[in-house]
């Protein structure tokens, strides 16, 4: 997670509380937890959230970035969020936090 000189690095730390919030439909764990969230930064009122998704056909892909947008803007300090989709590094289950990831069987 990286946080720029000119915004509280908890500002960027409360983003990713919030993206928390957001969870997957289909598997019912956060996106943080799982794993889709990469980086996070937030300089001068502007988070920007780096994630992607469990696949490229993830037919929940359009909520979870909506989610994650809405969740990133609900926080105090945040005035605009982009969400970037990305597809380097692919997603594997290997990401998803390892307690969360213990509980799915995995």
């Amino acid at each position: 997670m990286g946080s720029a000189d000119d915004a509280p690095p908890e500002i960027a730390e409360k983003v990713r509380t919030a993206l928390r919030t957001v969870t997957d439909p289909e598997l019912g764990i956060n996106i943080v937890d799982l794993g889709l969230v990469y980086d996070v930064e937030v300089e001068e009122g502007e988070a920007k959230v780096t994630m992607t998704l469990t696949s490229p056909g993830c037919p929940a892909g359009g909520q979870i970035l909506g989610g994650a947008k809405d969740a990133a803007e609900s926080v105090d300090g945040v005035e605009e969020a982009v969400v970037s989709l990305v597809w380097k590094p692919f997603w594997t289950p290997e990401r998803i936090d390892p307690a969360v990831r213990a509980m799915m069987g995995f």
